[in-house]
């Protein structure tokens, strides 16, 4: 059960090191003309960025399914990048951009962190010049409330 453990937490961190560099290097760049969408304002309830989840969404099916019968560390990698899309799916799109009415304002520390990082990436509708591109690592400028940090 440890291995078990160990391996969905590393899962889990390659998912979010990995989002960070592709956000920054790919979607902020030769993807730009997909990523875009989410910089603007859309119509509806899907935006032509969702497409991303296909990509992380699939490996973590491919990895789940190649583990499966044995349970071995691709199963749990998978299931540590399923862990990740559920959350990200929850603070990502359901607290931060309430594509979903479920939550009202974040009341946690690291919540408000979360959301005063994205809304800072959010502050540039230009492929260049935006911040903060990961989602769980979050600068320590964005646990300052009213100036100071709490």
């Amino acid at each position: 059960m440890v291995e078990a453990i160990g391996w969905s937490l590393l899962g889990f961190v390659l998912t979010e090191a990995f989002s960070w560099w592709m956000h920054k290097y790919i979607m902020h760049g030769v993807l730009w003309k997909i990523h875009k969408s989410h910089h603007e304002h859309t119509e509806g309830m899907f935006e032509l960025n969702d497409v991303f989840v296909l990509i992380f969404g699939g490996s973590a099916v491919v990895l789940i399914l190649l583990g499966v019968e044995s349970f071995d560390y691709r199963f749990w990698i998978g299931c540590g990048i399923s862990l990740y899309g559920t959350l990200y799916f929850i603070l990502h799109d359901v607290l931060i951009h309430k594509r979903l009415k479920w939550f009202n304002r974040p009341k946690t520390k690291y919540l408000r962190a979360i959301t005063k990082a994205h809304r800072a990436h959010h502050k540039t509708k230009e492929k260049d010049d935006a911040v903060s591109f990961g989602l769980f690592m979050i600068p320590r400028e964005y646990f300052k409330e009213d100036g100071k940090e709490r």
